[in-house]
């Protein structure tokens, strides 16, 4: 089982590289780059609200879950100014800023996916597609902003393929290190990677999307809220 953890993990981050070969290859328009994120934080709510929160409350209780959700935020938050705050210093690359705030949001969503296989049995498809789709954008755009700086296309797709790697091992480590402990630890690992996801889709991902298409990116969300709940229902 630990090893279909490493797989999944893989499956889900394989979305970076797709992400990063259409930054590189296509040109495409901002205005899509915003409705594919906008479109990824509905499906990333909607699996947060009916798989991981829930989850964590049904294994640990409310405490747990509380605490784990408000430490979750509380170390995406600190993170990412980390990050933006590198960003904004001369001479940094935006690109691989944006690659580091990948990183930062996938090894909490990859161990979630490692920590639904614990507390499940089985990987959570509704999580699997969430993490899939809401991957694209943040590596089309990093892709983008490397290339115009004059980086090389391997230098890139290694990045990508390290991150990528990266993301497996998380799931991996979800999984190989919650399976030997109490249902407490793994609700609170639940509610762990809930909070820095959530706090990375309102902190992120929407506040990018609107920039560009303020108009739509409410109701993109939503239709990608629809499609994780019909994901999660049929499933």
């Amino acid at each position: 089982m630990a090893w279909w953890a490493l797989i999944w993990g893989l499956v889900s981050g394989a979305s970076l590289l797709l992400g990063a070969a259409a930054g590189w290859w296509l040109k495409l328009p901002r205005v899509a780059v915003a409705g594919i994120m906008a479109f990824g934080a509905g499906v990333l709510i909607c699996a947060l609200a009916f798989e991981l929160v829930a989850e964590s409350f049904e294994t640990g209780g409310l405490l747990i879950t509380a605490l784990g959700l408000i430490c979750g935020a509380l170390l995406y938050f600190f993170a990412n100014r980390i990050v933006a705050k590198r960003s904004r210093t001369p001479g940094s690359d935006s690109g691989n800023s944006l690659a580091v705030g990948a990183l930062i949001d996938g090894i909490p969503e990859s161990v979630a996916l490692g920590v639904g296989l614990v507390a499940g049995g089985a990987v959570n498809p509704a999580m699997l597609v969430a993490i899939f789709i809401s991957n694209i954008p943040e590596a089309l755009a990093s892709t983008a902003a490397q290339k115009q700086s004059g980086k090389k296309a391997g230098g890139i797709f290694l990045l990508w393929g390290s991150v990528t790697v990266v993301a497996g091992v998380a799931s991996w480590a979800g999984f190989a290190l919650l399976s030997l402990t109490d249902p407490g630890w793994t609700a609170f690992a639940i509610a762990l990677a809930a909070g820095g996801i959530l706090t990375m889709v309102a902190d992120t991902m929407i506040p990018e999307a609107w920039a560009v298409e303020h108009d739509f990116t409410g109701l993109i969300a939503t239709a990608g809220f629809l499609t994780a709940f019909a994901v999660h229902t049929i499933a």
